[in-house]
C-alpha cells in the first residue's frame, strides 16, 4: 500500500533522462520511492494511499545535498564583524577550549532546523574547524552530534579525524580541565565513533575521516616525516573501515604534493580547491577524487575554484555551503545562484554553468562524491524518498514556466515548503516536524552568549562605526 501519494507537482527528477514532469505525481511507500509519473498514470493509487498531498503549483526535487560545512559555526556566525583573523581564533577558542556538550548540542539543533527549512537532507559536516580544531579529543562530542542528527530526521556524514601539529593540542575536557590531546588519541577517538555510528542509510549517521591540508611551504613548521606519519594513519583507517576521506582548504599544488602521500582516490572529497595547478588537476583526475566548491565561501574570494574546467576534464564536482559562518548559511538555493555568476563573471560569459548543471552539483553530483549515488540524489523507483516541495506561487517564481530557470535563479529556502527523508515529513508547510523551533532558537542565544562570554570574546560582538560611510571595511583582507 503507498503510504503518500504526492499529486499535481512539476516534477524535476534529476534521473539518467533529466526529465521534468508536468502535472506529475510521486508514490512513496515505507522509505522508498515506489511509482513516479503523470496524474493519470497514478490516478488508481489515489484510492489507496494512506496520504495523498496535492502538491498543486509545487515543483518536487530530489533532497538538497551540502557536501561541505562545518559544526559548531552556526552559534559564532558574524563573529568578528568581517575581521577573518579574529574569527579564525575565536573558532579555536570556543573550540578547543570553550564548548562543552550542550554547545555542541545546541548547535547541531539549530543547524539542522536551517537545514531542514531549507530542504538540505543530507550533509557532509566538520566536527569543528576554523583553524583545523575537531572535537575527536572525546567521543561524546560525535556522538551529542550523531544523536542530534537521529532527532531532525535529516542525514549527516560526520568528518572526525586529527588537528593540525604541533601535538599535543589542549583541549578543555567533560570534566572542565585542560587536557593535552595527542595525534594517536584524536585517531583512536576517530575510529570508535567510525565504528558505533557510521550507517548513514540507516541510521542516518554516517561517519567519515579528516586532516589537515598540507602544502609544499607547510614542510618548514611539520617535518614531512610527520605529515607522512599522519597520513599513513588516516589512509589506513579509511582502508580498514571503508569511509571516506575529505579536506578542507586545498589550493595552488596542495592536491599534488598530497597525492604522494596515498591518501587520494575515488573516496576523497577535496573542498574548496582554489587556484589550481595543473599538477593538481592532473593529481585529481588520476585519483577519481571529487572536488567540493563553496561558491559563498571567503576562499572563494581570495582564490577560484576551476569548476567549470574540472568538470570539462570528468571530474565530479560537489556543491557545499562552507557552514554557517562567518557570512553565509545553509540555503543551498543561494549557493546554485552563486555558483552560476560566479563563473559566469569569470569567463565573462552567461552560458557558463547552467542551471541544470548547479542543480545536479547539489543532487546527484554530491550523491556521486559521498558514495551514494545508487540510493540518493534523484527522484527514482527504488531510491530512498528523499524528497523537497517548494511552493512556486510566489510573485518571484511566477509566471509559472520553465521550472528549472525558476528553482536555480529565484528560489530561496523560504520557497521550501515541505521535506520528506526517509519516506517521513521532517518539515510540513513550513513547519519542523522534529525539531521545535522556539526551544531550538532561545537554546542557541543562550548557549552562544554563554560560549562567548566565557571565552572572553564579547567585544567581537560589536559592529564597528568603519562599516558605515566606508568603501571598504576595516578587517583582514584590509588591515589598513
Amino acid at each position: 500500500m503507498t503510504d503518500i501519494l504526492i499529486r499535481n507537482a512539476t516534477i524535476v527528477t534529476v534521473d539518467p533522462d533529466r526529465r521534468v514532469i508536468e502535472n506529475g505525481a510521486l508514490a512513496i511507500t515505507k522509505d522508498r520511492i515506489t511509482e513516479i509519473g503523470s496524474n493519470t498514470d497514478l490516478a488508481p493509487l489515489a484510492q489507496t494511499a494512506k496520504q495523498v498531498i496535492d502538491a498543486h503549483g509545487m515543483a518536487v526535487i530530489p533532497g538538497l545535498i551540502d557536501s561541505h560545512s562545518h559544526a559548531g559555526h552556526g552559534l559564532i556566525r558574524s563573529l568578528g564583524a568581517g575581521d577573518g583573523d579574529a574569527w579564525f581564533a575565536a573558532c579555536e577558542t570556543i573550540y578547543a577550549r570553550h564548548s562543552d556538550l550542550s554547545f555542541w548540542q545546541a548547535e547541531a539543533r539549530l543547524a539542522q532546523l536551517e537545514r531542514l527549512m531549507s530542504g538540505v537532507t543530507t550533509c557532509l559536516t566538520l566536527l569543528g574547524g576554523g583553524a583545523d580544531i575537531y572535537r575527536t579529543d572525546d567521543p561524546a562530542f560525535g556522538d551529542a552530534h550523531c544523536d542530534v542528527t537521529r532527532e531532525s530526521g535529516l542525514r549527516t556524514v560526520l568528518a572526525v579525524g586529527p588537528g593540525r601539529p604541533p601535538f599535543p593540542r589542549t583541549y578543555r575536557g567533560l570534566d572542565g580541565t585542560d587536557k593535552q590531546v595527542h595525534f594517536d588519541r584524536q585517531m583512536e577517538v576517530s575510529e570508535d565513533l567510525i565504528a558505533r555510528r557510521n550507517d548513514v542509510l540507516g541510521a542516518r549517521t554516517g561517519l567519515c575521516v579528516i586532516m589537515p591540508v598540507y602544502g609544499r611551504n607547510d614542510r618548514e613548521t611539520v617535518p614531512e616525516p610527520e605529515i607522512r606519519r599522519m597520513s599513513e594513519a588516516v589512509g589506513d583507517l579509511c582502508t580498514r573501515r571503508g569511509v571516506l576521506f575529505t579536506q578542507d582548504g586545498h589550493r595552488d599544488g596542495t592536491i599534488a604534493f598530497t597525492e604522494q602521500f596515498g591518501v587520494l582516490g575515488p573516496h576523497a572529497l577535496l573542498s574548496h580547491s582554489v587556484d589550481l595547478t595543473q599538477e593538481d588537476i592532473d593529481a585529481v583526475k588520476r585519483s577519481g577524487a571529487s572536488i567540493v566548491h563553496n561558491p559563498s565561501a571567503i576562499m572563494s574570494i581570495l582564490g577560484r575554484c576551476p569548476v567549470p574546467e574540472l568538470i570539462g576534464e570528468g571530474v565530479t564536482v560537489a556543491l557545499g555551503s562552507d557552514a554557517a559562518a562567518p557570512d553565509r548559511g545553509y540555503d543551498m538555493f543561494r549557493h546554485m545562484a552563486q555558483c552560476m555568476h560566479y563563473h559566469r563573471r569569470h569567463f565573462a560569459d552567461p552560458s557558463w554553468m547552467p542551471p541544470g548543471k548547479v542543480l545536479e552539483m547539489a543532487t546527484i553530483d554530491a550523491a556521486r562524491a559521498l558514495g551514494l549515488a545508487d540510493e540518493i540524489g534523484s527522484l527514482e523507483i527504488g531510491k530512498k524518498a528523499d524528497v523537497v516541495l517548494v511552493d512556486l506561487r510566489k510573485p518571484h517564481l511566477y509566471p509559472p514556466n520553465m521550472p528549472l530557470h525558476k528553482l536555480t535563479h529565484f528560489a530561496t529556502a523560504a520557497d521550501v515548503d515541505s521535506v520528506i527523508v526517509d519516506g517521513q515529513f521532517v518539515l510540513r508547510g513550513r513547519i519542523s516536524q522534529t525539531l521545535d523551533t522556539e526551544t531550538v532558537l532561545d537554546d542557541a542565544a543562550s548557549t552562544a552568549a554563554r560560549a562567548i562570554k566565557d571565552a572572553g570574546l564579547s567585544h567581537l560582538l560589536s559592529e564597528p562605526e568603519t562599516l558605515w560611510q566606508n568603501n571598504r571595511s576595516q578587517n583582514w583582507m584590509n588591515p589598513q
